[in-house]
Formats: structure tokens, C-alpha cells, sequence
């Protein structure tokens, strides 16, 4: 049955973004954006808020980044290549294609969209991680944890969650980032 992957950047203090809103910092170097692109290439599903959803969005709507290096390319046609939906009460047009909008997060949906799909399901950003979190729906936790402290901001894990975590594989880069891969013992 496919996996739904939370997949975050994280400061080593537990943030995704500072107190002004800002992730600048989650900039990844070469060998870490060949990694993500790797490590979403399978995922057939995307789940987004709006706000994520709108960062995002440019790999598809701005042909200057995929024309910036080979990498750049390369994951914009991983990211156009899958499945989006957009929750978002506020959000009536998507730029990109292959891009549903939902008004409202409904935790039946999606565990009929797990049993529906042939391959994995990634659910980014902290407020729609967490709610998916909350309705026990995560089965996987994958942090890129970035070697800084922000000091506050928005948390990348929920808070009043308990999950018990199985790490299943973890990877050092030279530029201090540290990826995990945890299983969730009572996720989706």
C-alpha cells in the first residue's frame, strides 16, 4: 500500500521557517538538491496548503529556473510530473497543471487516495503536516535538518502530537545537513 511521506527542511532547533517567515537558509547545495530530487521522483502525489503550494509552484511556471543547470531542470520535471492538490479555502485558479484545489482537509479522502494510488504520497508544509499527523495518516517522517538555530518561528513537527518513531536510514552531507527517515510506530 503507498506510503504518505511529511517530508521538511528543519532547523536544528526544530523550526521550518524563522520568526519572519523566512527559509532561506533551507537553500540546498548540489549534492543535497540531487538528493531530493531522488527522493521525490517516485512520489506520484503531491499535498500542499496554499502558501507551499505557491513557492513551489515556479518549477513549473518559470522555465529560467529549469534552465539554470542541469539539476535545476531535472527536478522541475519531477515536480511537473506528479500529482498536486491544494488545500486552501482562499485559492480558486492553480498555475500548474496536474492540480487540484480541495477546500478542506478530510483525513477519509486521503486514506482512500493511499488505497487508490500506485505510488507514494508526500504531504509538505507544517500545517497540513500536522493536521495529516493529528489524523494519524503519516507513515513516514523524512527531515532534511539544516545545522543552524533560528530561534523560533513556525515548528516543522506538530505540537500536542505523540508518534514514536523506527529510524529507517539517515545521510550526512558535507555542507552539515543531516537527513532522517524515520517510520512512524502508530502513523497511517
Amino acid at each position: 500500500m503507498p506510503q504518505l511521506l511529511y517530508i521538511s527542511n528543519m532547523s536544528a532547533d526544530g523550526f521550518i521557517e524563522d520568526e519572519i517567515g523566512s527559509f532561506d537558509w533551507t537553500a540546498p547545495d548540489d549534492d543535497v538538491f540531487a538528493f531530493i530530487t531522488d527522493l521525490i521522483r517516485p512520489i506520484s502525489h503531491h499535498l500542499y496548503g496554499r502558501r507551499l503550494y505557491e513557492t513551489m509552484a515556479v518549477w513549473e511556471t518559470d522555465p529560467t529556473l529549469a534552465g539554470q543547470s542541469d539539476l535545476m531542470a531535472t527536478f522541475a520535471q519531477v515536480w511537473a510530473a506528479a500529482e498536486k492538490t491544494v488545500f486552501s479555502s482562499t485559492l480558486n485558479v492553480v498555475a500548474t497543471t496536474r492540480t487540484s484545489i480541495e477546500r478542506r482537509f478530510d483525513p477519509a479522502s486521503i486514506r482512500a487516495m493511499k488505497s487508490d494510488l500506485d505510488g507514494d504520497l508526500m504531504v509538505g508544509g507544517a500545517n497540513l503536516g500536522a493536521q495529516a499527523f493529528r489524523a494519524g495518516l503519516v507513515d513516514e517522517c523524512q527531515l532534511f535538518i539544516h545545522p543552524l538555530v533560528v530561534g523560533g518561528g513556525k515548528p516543522s513537527l506538530p505540537a500536542g502530537v505523540r508518534a514514536d518513531f523506527d529510524l529507517l536510514d539517515q545521510h550526512r552531507f558535507d555542507n552539515g545537513v543531516v537527513y532522517v527517515r524515520y517510520a512512524l510506530r502508530t502513523g497511517g
